[in-house]
Order: C-alpha cells, then structure tokens, then sequence
C-alpha cells in the first residue's frame, strides 16, 4: 500500500519564497491543511538554471496516457522502483520537484484513527516529487505532479508501513541538479524519526 494521500501547507508566501530563495513574485497561496489528490499544488523547479514555483495537478499523468483518470491513482511513486516504472521512470530522470509541506497525515487501520506527523520544529519541508506534463485531447496541457513514498521510520511505522520522502534541506539541491541515478537513489529514504513528531486527531 502507497501513501501519502493528505498533507498540509501553512507556511505564508514570505517564508516558502525566503526558504527557497525565490527571485520571482509568488501572488497568493492559500493556506490549506487537507490538501488531496488532484488539487493544484505549489511545486519548486529548475527553469534556467534558477529555481521556480509552479502549479501543477497532484496526481501524475503520465505523457503517454490516453486520458487523466491514471492521475487519481498515480497520486505517490515508490521509491524503489522509481527508476524503472514505466510511469515515473522519465521524470525521475529529469523532472524532478520539490513540493513544500508542514506536515502529511495517516490513518491507521483498522480503527481509521487520523494523525498528523510533522517535524519538532515545525518548520516548512519538501517532498521529493517528480512531475510531467500531459497533453489532453483538445491540446490542453497540464502538468502534473506526484510525491514519492519510501518505508515508514519509527515514529510512522505504527500507523503506516509507508511514509512521503522529506528531503533534507542541504539534499533539495542534489534533487533538483543531480543526474547521478545512484546518488539520487540514496536520497528516497525516511527522515529521521528523532526529528518528527506525531499528532494524534
């Protein structure tokens, strides 16, 4: 089972723009702590050399597909078979985003009980994610996004045996750069537990 299908960002426009030393004018992101699957999200890119916030689509569409329906399942990509899938095996290659965040939820089975997991110093982090842009039939394009799931650390594991891979900040650079495929590889594993908390709902 993949996840994740809920997360939060609160952080204001200031502090995604300081974070990630965006030269550009953001406008407005509302704030929103339940965002799902096939909502728009922010996401960071490289475009000439430089980084850039973007809206795209959660939920992946891959170039190939035949319509979008593949996007409400497409929403998460596993870290280990990231690279050889055929859905997500191009934009892992070179298009790869960093997707802001405050915290992502969980429900654990089979009582439904919902948590938040954020990190202790509740600062603003990325998800490594992947994106792809997708013509429709009447030349429409959109792009689209997915975040990327590795095996839960401690403090997930009880709840969920998967969890969204956060990046750590001096990693995003190597993400968003590299095209080392080992050494972008060894960066889809969990965050420190010691440094996460849980909130239980």
């Amino acid at each position: 089972m993949i996840m994740c299908g809920n997360f939060a960002l609160y952080s204001s426009v200031q502090a995604i723009k300081d974070y990630h030393k965006l030269l550009q004018d953001l406008g407005e992101i509302p704030p929103d702590k339940n965002i799902r699957p096939s909502q728009q999200v922010p996401v960071i890119v490289i475009k000439q050399g430089r980084k850039y916030l973007g809206f795209v689509r959660w939920g992946l569409i891959p170039f190939w597909a035949k319509d979008d329906k593949i996007g409400y399942k497409l929403f998460n990509a596993r870290a280990e078979t990231i690279d050889v899938k055929p859905s997500f095996r191009a934009g892992f290659k070179s298009r790869r985003c960093l997707i802001p965040a405050n915290g992502f939820f969980e429900w654990r089975k089979p009582d439904k009980t919902k948590f938040y997991f954020e990190l202790k110093s509740r600062e603003l982090f990325s998800f490594a994610g992947i994106w792809e842009k997708w013509t429709n039939p009447q030349g429409e394009i959109i792009p689209t996004c997915t975040i990327i799931t590795c095996q839960s650390n401690e403090i997930v594991a009880p709840v969920h045996e998967r969890m969204p891979v956060i990046l750590k900040k001096e990693d995003e650079q190597i993400w968003l750069n590299s095209e080392d495929i080992i050494a972008l590889k060894n960066l889809l594993v969990p965050y420190p537990a010691s440094d996460m908390k849980i909130i239980g709902k």
